[in-house]
């Protein structure tokens, strides 16, 4: 008997709550989707009129921070179901910007059923793993913008210290990304501390080295002997400064910072080992005497800097 209750009470509260939400849910914009540079996909959700739907004058785009700027539609297509549209543009489309789509009079079975919005972005999908790609290749810290350096040329010699430094890097940047945002999304902007970014990061930072060499000091001793000086510099290191930086002013939520900090310490690991490989190979080679040392690690490095550039402009979406 109280089973039944219980299920007539949830069921009457659901029905409630369809009630207040429902013109609410009706109202929210629907979704489109990127097709091609010059193409956008959106569904309608029921059959429309294809002579209404083929009319390129029934809509109008614009990007959203621009809505006294419209892109012009050349033409638009109907599938054989008659529910999806493709509108395609003169122009290319901004991948990374957001566009609205305005339906206006939308018709159905010779009825007018009324206007509609669709906002039309990349998925969330598709944006972490443009994040994670972007930090690790297209904008490599260390073959694009030439940070941390002084680590880079320090531990690049043998592979197995490349290894280590490139894991214990990672595991760092990423905890120190996620608090750093955590620290500035809840405490620096709410209460306008932003001018103590710098040396609220270093601070978290610092912690999370003193952890990791406690931790390497007993777990790995020959490994932190190895990484030497080289691991207290992660502190101060560049890039492990330079991602949080960029997480807060590019205003990136708690995920997106996760990813795009394991992208960058990846990107910072896969530099290190490509290095190592390249240096230990040298050391059996002949190579002239006013080039060894760090003349040729500089040319190394400037070699898989122009290689890197192969990735500039790539879009994986």
């Amino acid at each position: 008997m109280r089973i039944h209750r219980f299920w007539m009470a949830a069921a009457a509260a659901f029905v409630l709550l369809l009630f207040v939400l429902g013109p609410a849910l009706a109202s929210t914009p629907g979704t489109g989707s990127f097709k091609k540079d010059k193409e956008i996909e959106i569904s309608f959700g029921i059959p429309v009129d294809e002579s209404w739907a083929t009319n390129p004058a029934n809509y109008s785009v614009y990007e959203k921070p621009d809505p006294d700027i419209k892109m012009a539609v050349v033409s638009v297509s109907l599938d054989p179901r008659k529910v999806t549209a493709t509108l395609r543009f003169k122009d290319t489309l901004n991948k990374a910007a957001e566009y609205i789509v305005e339906a206006k009079d939308i018709v159905s079975e010779g009825k007018v059923i009324g206007s509609r919005s669709f906002m039309v972005k990349k998925s969330e999908v598709q944006i972490l793993f443009s994040l994670l790609i972007g930090a690790a290749l297209i904008s490599n810290y260390v073959f694009t913008k030439y940070l941390g350096l002084c680590i880079f040329f320090g531990v690049s010699q043998k592979k197995e210290t490349a290894i280590g430094m490139g894991m214990t890097f990672t595991v760092v940047m990423v905890l120190s990304a996620i608090m750093c945002w955590a620290l500035n999304a809840f405490v620096l902007v709410p209460y306008h501390l932003g001018f103590l970014k710098v040396i609220v990061f270093i601070g978290i930072v610092a912690i999370f080295v003193q952890a990791v060499d406690t931790m390497l000091r007993k777990v790995n001793p020959y490994l932190f002997k190895r990484l030497g000086v080289y691991l207290v510099l992660i502190t101060t290191n560049c890039i492990i400064l330079a991602v949080p930086l960029d997480n807060a002013l590019k205003d990136h939520g708690s995920l997106e910072s996760l990813i795009f900090a394991l992208g960058a310490g990846v990107g910072f690991a896969i530099a290190l080992f490509l290095m190592a490989c390249v240096r230990e190979r040298l050391e059996v080679c002949r190579v002239p005497r006013m080039y060894q040392g760090l003349p040729i690690a500089f040319i190394v490095t400037g070699l898989f800097a122009l290689a890197f550039l192969g990735f500039s402009g790539l879009a994986i979406f």
